[in-house]
């Protein structure tokens, strides 16, 4: 399953490289008796303010030192010539947008979405980089002839971003087929892990926390029905973000109550940042009444023996293995 990239190709990726205001991680996939395994991964940390992801602003601060880092991870995993990109989630603007009905032909379907999502565009829909998937059907109102409309789930770069990071990833000799959000990946991930989410009829729940910013997605089966990020400066914090998405989705998504919910983001981000999530753990439970799982990869591809999984690997291999398994579904 995959939610949407921001950029694709139709060949699938030799590799997946997530870039961070933190850090360049990257891992190779392979299949050995039919099951996907994690064959390569490295990680390097970037020099504080190198990478300063934005939707609105410039994102590269130095990229000397961006490209450093990323082309001696590329080349710990065999320097693959075409890689898959997850970015952050803060890059995009995801909306999810409602017809009554679709239009047939592709290209009058895309300007509709298009001429949608400009009204809350914030630049000018010319500079945007726009992608969209089908989501849930839902039914038609009365006056709209009643049946079914679709639901589509739109995200909206700046295209010079894209460009950033295509560029990045060109100067460390690699091309960039796949650019995609992490907690997207994150959501593939789960799904990759646990096939029974995607065919159930419940709602569950993704929440993906890093020091710059959180978000919160829910899911109906293999649906996105809701997704909202806040950067870290932004006034609030996560409870507020988590009471706002809960009120919206009892109050206008008709929502029952979750059947799972995951939380990623824990792992290495320092002591603090760790604590932080614990206490959004326990917060999150207590107001749930349900167990909060962690994201483990492994259950959708395993590790090699010579990778030891300690818990700050398996959170930075999530993403990374939930674009590789979209891209093969997509392929």
């Amino acid at each position: 399953m995959s939610l949407l990239s921001l950029l694709h190709d139709s060949s699938g990726p030799g590799a997946a490289v997530e870039l961070t205001a933190r850090y360049v991680s990257a891992a190779t996939l392979e299949t050995r008796g039919g099951t996907p395994i994690v064959s390569a991964h490295a990680a390097e940390a970037l020099p504080a303010g190198a990478l300063v992801p934005s939707l609105a602003a410039p994102n590269v601060q130095n990229r000397q030192a961006v490209v450093a880092a990323l082309g001696r991870v590329l080349q710990q995993i065999g320097g693959p010539r075409r890689v898959g990109l997850v970015v952050p989630d803060v890059v995009a603007k995801v909306s999810l947008v409602r017809f009554e009905q679709v239009p047939a032909r592709a290209a009058d379907l895309e300007q509709l979405v298009r001429w949608q999502v400009r009204k809350t565009a914030p630049f000018p829909i010319e500079d945007a980089q726009v992608s969209f998937v089908p989501g849930i059907k839902v039914a038609s109102a009365p006056d709209a002839g009643g049946g079914t409309g679709q639901e589509f789930v739109v995200s909206l770069a700046r295209r010079a971003t894209i460009e950033e990071y295509e560029g990045l990833c060109a100067d460390a000799g690699a091309h960039a087929g796949v650019v995609d959000l992490t907690t997207f990946n994150v959501i593939n991930a789960v799904l990759a892990a646990t096939p029974a989410v995607a065919g159930a009829v419940g709602d569950w729940l993704v929440v993906n926390v890093a020091p710059e910013d959180a978000s919160i997605a829910i899911m109906r089966g293999p649906h996105l029905i809701f997704f909202r990020n806040r950067a870290a400066d932004h006034q609030g914090n996560l409870a507020d973000l988590f009471h706002q998405a809960r009120m919206y989705y009892e109050d206008r998504l008709a929502g029952g109550g979750f059947t799972r919910a995951f939380l990623t983001g824990a792992a290495g981000a320092g002591p603090h940042h760790a604590a932080d999530v614990e206490q959004i753990r326990r917060t999150l439970q207590e107001r749930l009444k349900t167990p909060i799982e962690p994201v483990d990869p492994r259950a959708a591809a395993g590790l090699t023996d010579r990778i030891t999984a300690a818990p700050a690997l398996l959170e930075a291999l999530t993403p990374l293995v939930g674009l590789m398994l979209r891209n093969r579904d997509a392929a």
